[in-house]
Formats: C-alpha cells, structure tokens, sequence
C-alpha cells in the first residue's frame, strides 16, 4: 500500500504547468499578412524609369491615388500611401500543482496555484509618397519620392 500511495504522491507532485510565452515579434509574425502587390521604396528605386509609359508605371505600382497636371498641363500622377503596425502581446504564467494523498481509508490533499499575466501593445506608421511626371508624349520625364515612419 505504502508503494502505491508513493508513486501517487509523486504522480501527482509531478503535474507542473508553465504555459509557454511568446514575445511580441512571434505575435506579429503569426498575424502579419505580406502581400506581393504593395508598393514600395524597393519597388521604385528598381522598376521605375525615366522614358516608361503610363500603362508600364501602372502594371508596377497600380493605379494612382491622385491624377493631376503641372503648370504646362503635363500629367502627374501620385501614389500618396499609409501602413499602420499594431501589435500586441500577451502572456501568462503560472504553476499548478495537486497533490493527493492518504492512507488508511483517510483521504487527503493539497492544491495550490500563483499565475502572472503581462501584456504590451506598439502602434508604428509608415507613410510613401511618389510623384511621377509624365512629358507631352505621355513618358515618364521625372519622378521622386519620399517616406517616413513614426
């Protein structure tokens, strides 16, 4: 009887709980949504050149937020665009513990538990802008842009 109520004990003091924690970049991770088709700094530098058509700067960046012209009338065309981050993050921990014992047609036991729970949020905006200039043959003449994040 003593054997058995020994390998109860330590059945029972053996079951631990420690919830596993992520930080917040593995949260981020497992909600980011990458797409292919976003327009980017990268993506200017490489595929936008002076001398392009207005239908090539389409199939790279899209369709513009703005179509306006200069002083000349020459077309401009602007691609103004936000991304906002927000990512938050939670974890919790804790220990569990059950123990039960007894002898003798007695029954027993001892339970306890201590738990702690943490969060943190960050919210982070990137904002692109790119202005193309478009000549009277409807080319691209000139184009630049300009970022920032906060």
């Amino acid at each position: 009887m003593r054997l058995r109520n020994a390998r109860l004990l330590l059945l029972a003091a053996a079951v631990v709980a420690l919830p596993a924690c992520m930080s917040a970049s593995a949260h981020r991770a497992d909600v980011s949504n990458p797409t292919n088709d976003r327009v980017t700094v990268g993506t200017v530098q490489k595929e936008i050149r002076v001398g392009m058509s207005g239908a090539e700067v389409a199939t790279v960046l899209g369709s513009p937020n703005i179509v306006s012209t200069d002083e000349e009338r020459r077309e401009v065309w602007i691609y103004d665009k936000i991304s906002t981050d927000v990512a938050y993050s939670t974890s919790s921990g804790g220990l569990s513990a059950l123990i039960l014992g007894g002898g003798s047609g007695v029954g027993g036991g001892v339970g306890g538990s201590a738990g702690r729970n943490a969060g943190a949020s960050s919210t982070s905006q990137k904002t692109l802008t790119v202005i193309i200039k478009f000549d009277d043959a409807k080319k691209v003449r000139d184009f630049a842009y300009h970022t920032s994040s906060f």
